[in-house]
């Protein structure tokens, strides 16, 4: 009886599946191992389900590396070691990197442009060689950073040039006015590097060759004497004050307007108003080169005023409305605060600038002898530059003329 309910349950638990062939079992063991009654059958299967579950697990995230297959030779088993392919190319580069290593770098020269020959012509102390003109010439038509950097052997020649003729000049000019003292070439020389950061000109160079004289150089609150040379009709001789600041400005219109005799003295010299303001200089003669006003060079008329509106003045109102001609440049458009407006020296009083000047050839200063004519300049600019001096930066007992005649 038991025996037969065994074989019962046994059926119960057992199906077969028509469909595929094959058994499968429904009963439920009792132990984690799996029978090995099923094991060929279902090999297949499970291959199948793990290939099924592989693809499923990757649907998201990073696919899967393509697994390496080994590849055995069928040939000789004994034979364990393949012939490798040859690859001969990495060699070939190594051998390429160690030919460019030892190969000498290459290295191309590009010549400097030789120095300007002298002409026959030797370098002298007390004028320009016509090379330091032919280099200024050559800087306004190159005026680039490389162009300069290619030719540094002329520039040094032609600034040693320029040094040697200052300083020979300095003698002429502290012999005429003493104030002057003896300085270094730096401190009277204007380098030629221009500013550039707010000027519309992007040429990093001036053209031309500068220096002022003062009891301070180049700089301070003096009058100075201004020489400039650029080739090509462009060199002149100046002085005065350039744009003095407010303190300057103030005192200079207040000895305008309390002493205007000494002003007329000084601007109503005949040799001062015939070198400087085109003027006759009362024996019939007009010195024509003073052309020039302003110590920076700016051109005012070519003579000076008209002769037809010059009728009926006198001398010293000549004067005075030649020089307020040209310093025009800046001036005020009405009259200063704090001054009567039917002032007669109204012109005089308007005026930012208070400068002189005058052009001269290019040969004052490559010929011999030059520096005289120069000193000559100089010489007719001394009591201009004195008087100035006196307003702006007075020396002990200048400002007590009270013996100068002065006038209403």
């Amino acid at each position: 009886m038991a025996g037969t309910k065994r074989k019962s349950a046994v059926k119960d638990t057992t199906a077969t599946d028509t469909g595929g062939g094959r058994r499968r079992s429904l009963r439920v063991s009792s132990s984690a191992q799996k029978s090995q009654y099923f094991d060929a059958d279902s090999e297949s299967e499970a291959d199948a389900g793990d290939e099924v579950v592989s693809k499923k697990s990757r649907g998201k995230g990073r696919p899967a590396k393509k697994a390496k297959v080994e590849v055995e030779s069928e040939g000789d088993d004994g034979d364990d070691y393949q012939d490798e392919p040859q690859d001969a190319e990495p060699e070939d580069e190594d051998e390429d990197d160690d030919s460019d290593d030892d190969a000498p770098p290459q290295v191309t020269f590009i010549p400097l442009p030789k120095l300007r020959d002298t002409g026959g012509i030797e370098y002298a102390d007390d004028r320009l060689h016509p090379n330091t003109l032919a280099f200024l010439r050559d800087l306004k038509a190159n005026n680039k950073r490389s162009w300069l950097k290619s030719h540094d052997a002329e520039y040094r020649r032609a600034l040693q040039d320029w040094e040697t003729y200052l300083t020979t000049l300095t003698t002429h000019i502290t012999t005429i006015d003493p104030t002057i003292p003896d300085l270094p070439f730096k401190d009277i020389n204007f380098r030629i590097y221009r500013d550039i950061r707010f000027s519309h000109d992007p040429t990093p160079y001036k053209p031309h060759f500068s220096a002022a004289f003062s009891r301070t150089g180049r700089k301070g609150p003096y009058a100075c004497y201004y020489v400039h040379v650029e080739p090509d009709g462009k060199c002149f001789l100046g002085g005065g004050l350039w744009h003095p600041d407010a303190g300057a400005l103030r005192r200079l219109r207040e000895s305008i307007d309390e002493r205007p005799g000494r002003w007329r003295g000084v601007l109503g010299g005949r040799e001062f108003a015939g070198t400087f303001l085109g003027l006759d200089d009362g024996e019939g003669n007009t010195k024509e080169k003073g052309k020039s006003g302003g110590k920076k060079g700016g051109g005012r008329k070519s003579d000076a005023v008209e002769k037809e509106k010059d009728e009926g003045l006198t001398w010293e109102e000549k004067t005075v409305k030649a020089f307020a001609e040209r310093n025009k440049d800046g001036a005020l458009k009405t009259r200063p605060k704090g001054f009567n407006p039917e002032h007669r020296d109204m012109q005089l009083l308007k005026l930012k600038n208070f400068t002189v000047g005058k052009k001269l050839d290019d040969g004052v200063f490559t010929d011999e002898g030059g520096q005289e004519v120069v000193a000559g300049v100089v010489r007719d600019m001394f009591e201009f530059i004195t008087h100035l001096n006196r307003i702006v930066m007075p020396d002990p007992g200048d400002d007590s003329d009270s013996n100068d005649e002065d006038e209403d």
